[in-house]
């Protein structure tokens, strides 16, 4: 699917997609693209129903460090693997 942004810079969805995944959206810059993932009315809930106990007694602040950190060694992964940016 292919959309374009209006005169102001909005992105208009389906109604089918909102529709399947909602009206509330992350949108995430990466080095290559951008990307929009929904977010549930109770991301928390969202995510332990995703996982079930998985992360059961961990703490809240160190599992965000962690996702954090896993994200910017992506990131960085996909940046060395376009090579050295043209400016």
């Amino acid at each position: 699917m292919s959309k374009s942004t209006d005169e102001r810079g909005r992105l208009y969805l389906p109604k089918d997609v909102r529709d399947r995944f909602g009206d509330r959206y992350r949108i995430v810059e990466l080095p290559t693209h951008v990307a929009l993932f929904p977010v549930d009315d109770d991301p928390l809930s969202g995510l332990r129903e995703a996982v079930g106990d998985a992360f059961e007694g961990d703490d809240i602040g160190s599992l965000k460090s962690e996702a954090r950190a896993s994200i910017a060694r992506t990131a960085e992964e996909e940046a060395d693997e376009r090579g050295p940016s043209e400016e």
